[in-house]
């Protein structure tokens, strides 16, 4: 489902970013599922949503939320109710008492990382279960940019510059997935066990990062269970997956409205109350093409748009796309799929209003947060 056949796009504000609460429900029903017929951990992953709006709904089908910096981690503490699971590229001494006091898990990019921070876990009042990132060096992510497992890739630990696994270190993490499959993970797994396998008769537990895109619909959840399973068995460890796009896949839209329609020689753009590159940065640095409610095949199409973003930069814009109807100035343009990435990446640029957060339940609109020029203000103090 890409689009909830009954949300009355046209009586919502615009622009503003729309989550559906029942297919909110129906990816959590999944996920707990999973979590319980695999007898592991499902956390999630803030970096690809941190409404904290949901989170009281959330936090009763997960084992708590993983953080990626101290205000995360700070969010899940004040929100879920749980201690996080803590991996920052790099801490920041002036943070780490505040990252010990938040979170439950901590996890380090590098051994020299570890090194520096010891004394101060080991003198914590309270345990901390401590992992090391590891780099398996292999990924099926094709797009750079979003590919943290090449060889010279910052994001952690390769084979070859690990001689002994660290004592006080229980945990082994590696994140190489990114909208994966079970296959994808299966063969990671593989790479994981050719070059750490030797190391992993030490450790506790294993998180496999995030990137586990189990609530798509061609996904495989029963062989994701058959190969957690054995995985598990093999190695006697406990295990953590931190998925975020899944929690929030195929849950939402961004709603948006035509204000002018532009010529220049062949071609018409809409210039829309959003901007691409502030509210939908993926779409230009991935880049993928969302898919817009009411689109037909380009070759098909009565009328052809480009998409305009409200920003002055050059590029923000999408290249055409076909409808049956010719579209007028006031019309709502629909983008699927927006809340997952969108939601957190989205910035303030150039000034242009920021879209309303909004949630559907089936029958009504909430509004659960709307943005104005003291928010623009208070970016810069």
């Amino acid at each position: 489902m890409e689009f909830s056949k009954d949300t009355p796009y046209d009586q919502c504000l615009s622009p503003a970013f729309v989550l559906d609460l029942n297919r909110l429900q129906k990816n959590l029903n999944l996920i707990k599922e999973v979590q319980e017929l695999a007898s592991i951990d499902i956390i999630m992953a803030l970096k690809a949503f941190a409404n904290w709006h949901l989170f009281p709904i959330i936090k009763d089908y997960v084992s708590g939320a993983t953080a990626s910096s101290l205000n995360e981690a700070k969010l899940i503490n004040e929100y879920m109710g749980v201690k996080a699971h803590a991996y920052f590229v790099a801490y920041h001494p002036k943070e780490f008492k505040e990252v010990l006091a938040c979170s439950s898990h901590i996890t380090f990019n590098s051994i020299s990382q570890y090194n520096r921070f010891k004394t101060e876990i080991e003198e914590h009042p309270h345990p901390i279960s401590v992992g090391l990132r590891v780099n398996p060096e292999y990924s099926v992510v094709e797009t750079d940019l979003y590919n943290p497992a090449s060889p010279a890739s910052r994001l952690g630990m390769v084979a070859a510059n690990i001689i002994e696994w660290p004592e006080g270190i229980e945990g082994l993490h590696f994140h190489t997935l990114c909208e994966s499959s079970s296959y994808d993970l299966e063969k990671t797994l593989q790479a994981v066990e050719e070059k750490f396998g030797q190391f992993l008769p030490q450790i506790k537990w294993v998180n496999m990062g995030g990137g586990h895109l189990m609530t798509k619909n061609d996904y495989s959840v029963k062989h994701l269970i058959e190969t957690i399973t054995n995985f598990k068995e093999k190695h006697q460890v406990e295990v953590i997956l931190e998925p975020g796009a899944a929690f929030v896949w195929q849950t939402g839209e961004l709603v948006s409205e035509v204000l002018d329609i532009h010529q220049s020689g062949v071609v018409q753009t809409l210039i829309l109350d959003v901007s691409f590159t502030a509210h939908m940065p993926d779409t230009l640095e991935m880049p993928y093409r969302p898919t817009v409610l009411g689109q037909v095949p380009i070759e098909k199409a009565a009328f052809r748009y480009r998409l305009g973003g409200l920003s002055c930069l050059s590029g923000d814009y999408l290249e055409e796309y076909g409808f049956n109807q010719e579209i007028q100035i006031g019309d709502r343009i629909v983008f699927a799929d927006m809340i997952h990435y969108t939601t957190v990446k989205s910035n303030m640029f150039n000034g242009v209003a920021h879209p309303s957060l909004l949630q559907w339940d089936g029958s009504q609109f909430q509004l659960l947060r709307s943005y104005n020029y003291e928010d623009y203000k208070k970016r810069m103090g």
